[in-house]
């Protein structure tokens, strides 16, 4: 993909400018990845105003990068930063753009150690700006990670043996069957709870045995090729549900269907999670839903935009958004329903996570 890597730098380079620098000079590896195509343990990234770009790297990653990104300078050294901050000084660079949200104090120490005259210029986040937008090439292999989840959450629910496992033995499994269905690795550590641990939002799988009448939440994701999908389902083991059980899981999927329909282009983020919220707050479980009601996601699981009861922004045409809300009752348990879904200009949004969301009696 040089050509779009290339279309990624030259958009970076005007927003550069537009804060006022002469250069930016990306560390963030993610960000690296997004411009160049170098996926690593390090590099940095030179960019100047007129779109020419140096990539630094070390050895174990130089044939790589002169591989992926046959259009810009690579220059093999250790000590990235330093090198492409001296570079951007031997370049007669005075205002030097830098992402403040990466830059440590130590990391400030070298560039201004490697460049001397150079003032510091925050970036304001633009890569991220720029990745909240997604090309259909992206959203292609979003797609595909997706259905690989999905696929694989359906293989899990089909094969039944859940009453009496560990959450930790479910995790695994799901993993291992997302990798069966061709995932390149996992989004995040898989969440399994069951039970009383379904009301804690992020819980992380523990030794407890599923038991019958559990909640069972689900929140997982597969990676492919660099970017990830997102997805929690919630289901009853081996019993119908409680009274309290079936009422949470229906104003949790009230309520995620209301975001997903305000997921509109030009929406404020705002909007799409008051739409959520509202359902459960006017219920009365309000202070039970904690969280944002979702978030971006492609080359990181969570990225631009947040959807919360105070982020800023709007949607625009093509961003690929999550949509969460939850109930969790402590001590109890919770339910909550997610999908991944892409914004589209004059369509309704495209569902990528399309496993059922009926609350299922899952086999023993």
């Amino acid at each position: 993909m040089p050509e779009e890597h290339a279309q990624r730098r030259n958009r970076l380079a005007t927003a550069a400018v537009a804060a006022g620098a002469d250069a930016a000079l990306i560390t963030r590896l993610v960000n690296v990845r997004y411009l160049t195509g170098l996926a690593s343990s390090n590099a940095a990234l030179l960019i100047h105003a007129d779109g020419r770009a140096v990539l630094a790297t070390d050895g174990r990653y130089y044939t790589a990068a002169v591989a992926v990104a046959p259009d810009v300078e690579v220059v093999k050294e250790r000590s990235v930063v330093a090198t492409l901050a001296a570079r951007a000084a031997s370049d007669g660079v005075h205002r030097l753009g830098v992402e403040e949200h990466d830059v440590t104090l130590a990391t400030a120490g070298v560039i201004h150690k490697a460049a001397e005259t150079a003032e510091l210029v925050h970036l304001d986040r633009a890569v991220e700006k720029l990745r909240a937008v997604k090309e259909e090439q992206e959203l292609a292999l979003i797609r595909q990670a997706c259905g690989i989840s999905s696929e694989a959450l359906v293989d899990l629910w089909a094969g039944g043996r859940l009453l009496g496992r560990t959450e930790k033995a479910v995790a695994r499994e799901l993993e291992w069957r997302m990798y069966e269905h061709g995932a390149d690795g996992v989004a995040f550590e898989t969440i399994v709870a069951s039970g009383p641990h379904s009301g804690v939002p992020h819980h992380r799988p523990t030794d407890r045995t599923i038991r019958r009448g559990d909640l069972l939440k689900i929140d997982f994701g597969a990676s492919f090729r660099g970017y990830q999908a997102d997805c929690t389902r919630t289901s009853v083991v081996g019993a119908e549900p409680d009274g309290w059980q079936q009422e949470i899981y229906d104003l949790v999927a009230t309520a995620q269907r209301a975001g997903r329909e305000a997921l509109v282009v030009g929406a404020e983020c705002v909007t799409v999670d008051h739409a959520a919220r509202e359902v459960i707050e006017a219920a009365g479980y309000g202070q039970h839903f904690g969280h944002g009601t979702g978030h971006g996601i492609g080359l990181e699981v969570h990225e631009a935009p947040t959807i919360g009861y105070s982020a800023p922004g709007t949607l625009g045409d093509r961003m690929p958004v999550t949509v969460e809300p939850g109930i969790y009752l402590p001590g109890r348990g919770g339910v909550r329903i997610e999908d991944t879904l892409v914004v589209r200009e004059a369509e309704r949004p495209e569902l990528l996570t399309n496993t059922t969301k009926d609350l299922l009696v899952l086999d023993a």
